[in-house]
């Protein structure tokens, strides 16, 4: 695969932010597989939760009635999540401390199993993600689009770099990028794309020594009308 350099991208992207100084304070640093498996498995399910309920909304509306969404749903105690029973579920759907959304309120029960589930073949939830190979981060986010619920597209990968995992994001700037350069044709998150995109992150990333997180990052503000 014939890549723009990586150093050319870097260079285009300190450029437009400014200084190589004022793009770095804007990266991203990932979690050490140490501290991402001792994040407990109830806030993997509200960060999932959370991103679920951005979906489609304004997401300041959601962050600020997150707190009703912890009282509401215990803390997300994953036990309790896969124990509370199907009429209770459209009860707290109906609740006016949380958005009421039934389809996503029920979300969380099923991807409650899905930590569940995962937790007892490798320890936790947590383990299962932060031993997770970079290089095949998109095996991962297959993982979380199977086995979950809603969790296909960029919330995933979103919920992932939240967390702390090192991982790419498909963005728009990103997405635009890889389609100029010809390393991704069709559908963003067919098997072919997604494979091609993993491909280049993963040689961007030997050819720099940085975390995928940062590389995408770097492409995004190389290209684009983006401020953040």
């Amino acid at each position: 695969m014939a890549l723009e350099k990586f150093s050319e991208i870097y260079h285009r992207a300190a450029t437009r932010k400014g200084s190589n100084s004022d793009l770095e304070q804007r990266l991203a640093h990932p979690k050490s597989v140490k501290e991402l498996s001792e994040i407990p498995d109830d806030r993997w399910l509200a960060t999932f939760s959370q991103k679920i309920f951005q979906s489609g909304m304004n997401w300041q509306v959601v962050r600020n009635k997150w707190p009703g969404f912890e009282e509401v749903f215990w803390g997300f105690d994953i036990e309790k999540m896969c124990l509370t029973p199907p009429e209770m579920w459209e009860e707290k759907a109906t609740n006016p401390a949380i958005v009421r959304h039934l389809g996503k309120v029920m979300t969380i029960p099923h991807n409650a199993q899905m930590i569940k589930s995962a937790a007892k073949q490798h320890g936790s939830f947590a383990k299962f993600v932060a031993e997770w190979p970079e290089s095949d981060i998109i095996g991962l986010w297959t993982q979380l689009k199977k086995h979950g619920s809603r969790l296909g597209g960029n919330t995933g990968p979103y919920s992932l770099r939240i967390m702390g995992k090192d991982t790419f994001i498909l963005s728009g700037d990103v997405e635009g990028y890889l389609r100029a350069h010809k390393i991704i044709d069709g559908g963003r998150d067919t098997r072919k794309s997604l494979n091609a995109a993993q491909e280049a992150f993963n040689q961007w990333q030997k050819e720099s020594g940085r975390p995928l997180c940062q590389i995408s990052q770097i492409i995004a503000f190389s290209v684009g009308d983006n401020s953040y």
